[in-house]
């Protein structure tokens, strides 16, 4: 079906507008957010019923439906369920607005790779040199951040340059932990702990005492402690004893979010109750290192 620039803008605001407030939308709400004029709407909304694409309510809270004819004609996949994908405008999240698909239109440019994202919700916001994030997506939790080069009212699209692209990985933290991780007596002492610590080219590792692990210590703790001169104390004078941990069944990309959350390096893995392991930044840096 072939629609005029102007219907495919009417059909695009009328969706957007029933998804934030799910009922009959008047046509002087379109046409505010279309900028036209409220008569010009009303009779493209006459053209739109006799296709069969938009149908009348009436009543004082009255106005208009899409059908799912509508859908089609935009090339949009209608659901009774949907998982919203977030959009991002210069690090500020677009309200009501979610990417509905994501197509890349160039990928053999050795230096440069563009994508169009189709959004559903307000799109005249952005604008060119507007960095733009997107997703992550519900499957493959893909998040892509990029800078606009331009956009499509009629189709409300945006076409981006993309600048970081990555795909967070879904299976369990607790499939990414050594299964004998590295440990530090309690009652070690500074130097003792330092080779460990060196010896296994790690910064840190959970402290362990006869009842399991009781806290965390990291060659910056050693260091800190060396500087101030305190030479004699044991490790389980300077660990830091307020375990921040995570489900070994939380799925990686959730594990992101927590240390984003708590400002931490590290987080202790749960496995039935027990803490078992640790897992820090970098761990998940070496995950997501492609080459």
């Amino acid at each position: 079906m072939e629609l005029t620039p102007i219907q495919k803008e009417i059909l695009t605001a009328l969706i957007n507008l029933y998804r934030t407030r799910k009922q009959a939308i008047k046509g002087e709400d379109i046409a505010e957010i279309i900028q036209r004029n409220p008569g010009t709407v009303r009779n493209q909304m006459q053209s739109l019923k006799a296709l069969g694409l938009v149908e009348g309510v009436p009543g004082p809270k009255g106005g208009y439906k899409a059908t799912g004819a509508t859908y089609r004609a935009l090339s949009l996949s209608e659901m009774d369920k949907e998982t919203n994908v977030p959009i991002r405008r210069n690090d500020e999240i677009i309200e009501n607005a979610t990417a509905s698909e994501i197509s890349f239109t160039t990928v053999r440019h050795p230096d440069l790779c563009n994508a169009t994202v189709h959004v559903i919700g307000d799109i005249r916001k952005f604008d060119v040199g507007d960095s733009i994030l997107i997703g992550p997506t519900p499957v493959n939790k893909l998040v892509i951040r990029g800078s606009v080069i331009g956009r499509d009212d009629t189709q409300n699209s945006i076409l981006f340059v993309i600048q970081e692209m990555i795909s967070l990985p879904k299976k369990p933290v607790k499939n990414y932990i050594r299964e004998n991780p590295i440990t530090i007596p309690a009652t070690a002492t500074i130097q003792e702990a330092s080779r460990i610590l060196v010896k296994n080219n790690i910064h840190g590792a959970p402290v362990k005492d006869k009842d399991g692990i009781v806290g965390i210590v990291t060659l910056t703790d050693v260091g800190k402690t060396l500087a101030e001169g305190k030479t004699s104390l044991k490790i389980k004078d300077i660990m830091t004893k307020e375990i921040i941990s995570v489900d070994g069944e939380m799925p990686l990309y959730e594990v992101v979010k927590v240390f984003n959350k708590e400002r931490v390096g590290r987080l202790m893995i749960r496995v039935n109750g027990e803490l078992v392991g640790l897992i820090s930044k970098t761990d998940i840096l070496s995950r997501l290192a492609f080459y």
